[in-house]
């Protein structure tokens, strides 16, 4: 019990710095992204250090549940592959402790994460949204840090364009100022130009106190009556002056904005207060469209020819919605259809004008009165997909920690890697995999084309089978994920086959009959030409899909040649042992075909484009193999004069 409570010691002191860090990293990563997002809304503005801390402040508190995910999808990654290339999970299987039992103290920190995630989530989240985009609306209502440049009109201040030829940086006197004036509509347009001139705020910074020195002003007049000659006389103005100063409204203060509009949004609530309004609004919604539907239904010819079928008096017939003259009825009350075509073609050419333009008129009414009906449950009813998506987002957030915690951790076990680097692009990778699933779900459940549930549950549903799976591959010690597993294939496959290695024994028990020896090396050397000369590079198409089946007679060389390895392995002989490690590790004995019968393979072969790659393959693959028994003749003809030369001497 306790090395049990040792290992889960080990694991946690592992897990928790690493999760912090990656945490740590994530967050300041998306952070990053969102002050490149909203960098336009705060540059200019002359904002204090204290707003746009508690700007970041806000904003990192938002984008917890963003980061969060990745941050433990990386950690797990990292503690598991750093375990596993350190050899230090090896070292716990091998004590019988499984898998499962070497994460049991790691899933038990993660169901406090995710209960805290949720916690967060309800609580913490919604009054950091309503506070961050209260203060990102309050940033851009606040008018921008008054900087005039030199050469340009500058058009910042409302109702005005002012032009600085020049400024004096030291004293900071504005030369040759021209300033049009439009604060009184562009009909009444005022011109002034002046030397020189000073711009500062006022204490209360509310207005701007421009003082102008040694200049003039135009400005036109209201139009007079119509002259004689039936125009209108436009007068104009002009003042010179030596100085001036013009007081112009300028609000340079921050205001915040009251959170009452932001708390009222689906951010700005928690579970139960949007389950309410989710509840509320669906009421209201369902019987505004029975309402709906009940108009139409009565403003149909379906309702008018019913009731008359029905025997309905003629008063009821009065009171429908429908038009007077489609039905009529005779003196038993029975119905009487009336041919409209009939009665339009008697009409005159004037009269079938008035009754089309009397129905046109009538139709676009009607359309316009769906019209704004849909768009009103259009706007109600996507206030209620955004409280749903809100509402799931909730546990979405808790759930998707724990499907990257059975991805990450079992992952980091396979491929045995630590640090940085691997485990860093996986992560992004599957993250960005996730965030595109993610956002499509989103979208699809916003616009109201699946359900919210569907929606926000679907990069869940995707991914949750892909976490039971690797967890599945992890507990068994599958080597289908291990890299080096698909690296010695490549490797295998391009012909860069492992080499051999032979070591020499620090203590001998049974010295090697080197006399002996040689008839064997001699026998494997002719049996590699025999195969040599019967098995050449290039095989018939046709043959190649009759015959499939094993290569025994490389399968039987490869036999041998062990054999002559195992006993001269015993040697104390460097030259020998050196020479032993040139011996090929030769593969390859089954063909491309040898899972398939005669009849199968030959038909599959006969489909030539599908068959064609697999013949090239085999080639290829008999070229490497025919290139092992090579090396495998030339090494036994060398070892068989070795071994002569050591029998001379002795």
């Amino acid at each position: 019990m306790l090395k049990i409570k040792r290992l889960y010691t080990f694991i946690l002191q592992t897990f928790l710095p690493l999760f912090i860090m990656t945490f740590g990293i994530c967050l300041f990563i998306v952070l990053m992204q969102f002050l490149w997002r909203y960098i336009d809304d705060m540059v200019g503005k002359g904002l204090g250090i204290s707003v746009l801390g508690e700007m970041l402040f806000y904003a990192a508190l938002g984008l917890v549940p963003t980061a969060l995910p990745l941050a433990i999808l990386l950690a797990f990654l990292m503690t598991f592959g750093n375990l596993g290339e350190h050899l230090e999970l090896l070292a716990m299987k091998s004590a019988g402790v499984s898998l499962i039992h070497i994460m049991r103290p790691l899933i038990i920190t993660l169901c406090l994460i995710c209960i805290g995630a949720f916690f967060f989530q309800n609580n913490v989240t919604p009054v950091a949204q309503v506070k961050l985009y209260t203060l990102l609306y309050s940033m851009r209502q606040k008018s921008p840090e008054l900087d005039i440049p030199e050469g340009v009109f500058y058009g910042e201040i409302e109702g005005y364009n002012v032009y600085v030829k020049e400024k004096d940086k030291e004293t900071g006197l504005l030369k040759d100022v021209m300033i049009y004036d439009h604060s009184d509509g562009f009909n009444n347009v005022r011109v002034i130009v002046a030397d020189s001139g000073r711009l500062k705020t006022s204490a209360d910074k509310l207005f701007l106190v421009l003082s102008l020195f040694n200049g003039e002003s135009f400005e036109n007049l209201k139009s007079q009556s119509a002259g004689p000659k039936g125009k209108a006389a436009v007068p104009y103005r002009r003042e010179t002056f030596s100085t001036k100063d013009i007081l112009i409204e300028f609000d340079a203060n921050f205001n915040r904005t009251d959170e009452s509009y932001m708390q009222n949004q689906y951010i700005g609530k928690k579970l139960n207060d949007l389950q309410t309004f989710i509840d509320s609004t669906s009421v209201k919604l369902d019987s505004i469209k029975a309402i709906n539907a009940k108009n139409v239904y009565e403003a149909s010819y379906k309702r008018t020819f019913s009731n008359a079928k029905k025997g309905n008096s003629r008063q009821d017939l009065k009171d429908s919605a429908a038009p007077a003259d489609t039905v009529a009825t005779d003196t038993a009350g029975e119905p009487i259809v009336i041919d409209f075509d009939s009665i339009y073609q008697a009409q005159t050419p004037s009269g079938q004008a008035a009754l089309l333009v009397r129905a046109k008129s009538n139709i676009e009414a009607v359309k316009a009165d769906y019209y704004f009906k849909a768009a009103t449950l259009g706007d109600e009813a996507y206030k209620v997909r955004r409280h749903l998506t809100e509402w799931h987002k909730k546990f979405t957030l808790s759930f998707a920690c724990m499907v990257f915690f059975f991805i990450g951790a079992p992952l980091g076990a396979i491929i045995r890697k630590g640090g940085l680097g691997m485990p860093v692009v996986i992560s992004v990778i599957l993250f960005i995999f996730y965030y595109i699933i993610d956002n499509i779900g989103f979208k699809m459940a916003r616009d109201g084309v699946w359900q919210a549930w569907e929606g926000m549950w679907l990069s869940s549903a995707v991914l949750a089978p892909l976490g039971i799976f690797l967890t599945y591959k992890a507990v068994n010690d599958s080597v289908t994920l291990n890299a080096d597993t698909y690296l010695n294939a490549i490797k295998n496959f391009i012909g860069k086959r492992s080499g051999r290695k032979v070591e020499k024994k620090e203590v001998i028990i049974y010295t090697p009959d080197y006399v002996a020896l040689l008839p064997q090396l001699e026998k494997l050397a002719d049996g590699c030409a025999t195969y040599l000369a019967g098995h050449k590079r290039w095989l018939n198409y046709i043959t190649f899909w009759k015959q499939g089946g094993k290569d025994h007679t490389a399968e039987k060389l490869a036999d041998e040649m062990e054999k002559i390895i195992e006993k001269l392995a015993n040697s104390d002989q460097n030259l020998i042992l050196n020479k032993l490690m040139d011996y090929p590790v030769i593969s390859g004995y089954n063909q491309q075909n040898a899972n398939l019968k005669d009849n199968v393979g030959l038909a599959l072969g006969i489909f030539f484009p599908i068959g064609l790659p697999i013949y090239l393959l085999a080639t290829y693959q008999r070229k490497l193999l025919r290139h092992d028994i090579q090396v495998v003749q030339k090494t036994s003809h060398e070892l068989e004069d070795m071994i002569k030369n050591l029998e001379t001497k002795n």
